[in-house]
């Protein structure tokens, strides 16, 4: 009976792994375009990069997550209501979570690749620019790939946040492995052996997503650290 509970909670986890990687491409997204926007020198674009990245960096996680879900859902219905329209929208629990926490982490983000840009002499991209190149060039050929390096550490640790930040979304209904987990446990009455295994399998994922990025460490540093021992 119990290994039912677990061979769930295993499907569960592929879940977890989906939604955060979902949520990743997001939050990379929105992380570079408000970077960019910090660094434009545009008043506007600094202007609303950093209500952003302020606003969204000063509220609990759980809070945005059950605003975004629930008003999300009302404020969309009330729009189909005064188009006339009589059907009603329910928020994808899959969809809901992989926007939320992508927008949530796409705040910190901003701030880990913009001080990843700032950390790059400035005289490389001028020096691009006095060759021709054009903006897209510049950052594709210069600026990504140190970006990267510089970057990586503090992207590390907004990762594991988010990751299990994953957990949260079980509060909006999406079936993961922590919404299965206390599911397993209220069934059984054995909290501990369930939700332990949970943490056993966020504890895997953080692991190997820890050796992937320390091997891109090792990657992107080549011939840096020898140049600086």
């Amino acid at each position: 009976m119990l290994s039912g509970y677990f061979a769930s909670i295993l499907q569960g986890a592929l879940l977890t792994v989906g939604v955060s990687l979902a949520a990743l491409v997001v939050a990379i997204l929105l992380g570079l375009l408000g970077a960019v926007a910090k660094l434009s020198g545009r008043p506007l674009l600094v202007g609303l990069a950093t209500v952003y990245t302020t606003l969204v960096r000063g509220i609990p996680e759980l809070v945005l997550m059950l605003l975004i879900f629930y008003g999300g859902t009302i404020g969309l219905n009330y729009l189909l209501e005064a188009m006339g329209s009589k059907s009603s929208v329910d928020i994808n629990p899959f969809l809901a979570g992989m926007l939320t926490i992508g927008f949530i982490y796409g705040a910190y983000m901003t701030e880990t690749f913009r001080g990843a840009i700032l950390s790059i002499p400035k005289g490389q991209m001028e020096a691009a620019w006095a060759f021709g190149m054009g903006p897209v060039r510049t950052f594709l050929r210069i600026t990504a790939p140190q970006m990267v390096r510089y970057a990586l550490p503090g992207f590390t640790n907004n990762w594991l946040v988010l990751i299990k930040a994953t957990a949260l979304i079980s509060l909006i209904g999406l079936q993961e492995m922590t919404y299965l987990a206390k599911q397993a446990s209220a069934a059984t009455r054995e909290p501990f052996t369930f939700f332990l295994f949970a943490a056993a399998l966020f504890l895997v994922y953080t692991s190997v997503s820890l050796w992937a990025l320390r091997w891109l460490d090792r990657r992107f540093s080549l011939g840096v650290k020898r140049a600086n021992t």
